[in-house]
């Protein structure tokens, strides 16, 4: 089985806009800006043979304020950008009651599944309490990113950090420690 890191999209690897405290996604290929210090994040787990697997609620498809198109490609724009082999996108709403929208742990289960992925030995980095609920879910070590947003927060244990390359550095750094 392989190890991975989990990453939310909005906020943990482009810049998500915030509108009264809440993240919002960019709703064009065009406006995603990728944030500082992802790429080299992204290639140093590349380089200890982690599996990168994006796991990203999409809400907005299923509310009508934006397409299934327009998130699929700013999909494709990361993963062509960055060197992710894995995106698993959840475009439900809360009502909709599905076991893939998180915090339900359906997308990690489901990546689990196909990519013989062994999530006691997988990362979970999120910007939301969402992602870190559902990484607890399954037993991953989570990395909060923690923007100060306007809900509730995540609830421990996690390790708060300032960006996605800082949990990288704390995961290569600790890797070994934690599951030799």
């Amino acid at each position: 089985m392989k190890k991975a890191v989990f990453l939310d999209r909005d906020g943990v690897i482009n810049k998500a806009t915030i509108l009264d405290g809440i993240p919002k996604p960019p709703k064009y290929v065009e406006e995603v800006l990728i944030l500082s210090g992802v790429k080299k994040a992204i290639k140093m787990l590349n380089e200890h043979n982690f599996e990168i697997v994006v796991i990203t609620n999409q809400p907005d498809v299923a509310r009508g304020s934006t397409s299934k198109k327009s998130v699929e490609e700013i999909n494709s724009y990361l993963s062509n950008r960055l060197g992710i082999n894995h995106i698993f996108t959840c475009y439900h709403d809360d009502i909709d009651g599905c076991d893939c929208r998180k915090p339900k742990p359906g997308m990690l289960l489901n990546a689990a599944r196909n990519l013989d992925l062994d999530l006691q030995k997988s990362f979970l980095i999120g910007d939301r309490w969402r992602d870190i609920t559902a990484g607890q879910a399954v037993g991953c070590t989570c990395f909060f990113i923690d923007y100060e947003y306007r809900e509730k927060s995540p609830v421990l244990p996690f390790k708060r950090v300032s960006s996605l390359l800082e949990a990288t550095h704390l995961i290569l750094e600790n890797h070994n420690v934690l599951f030799s």
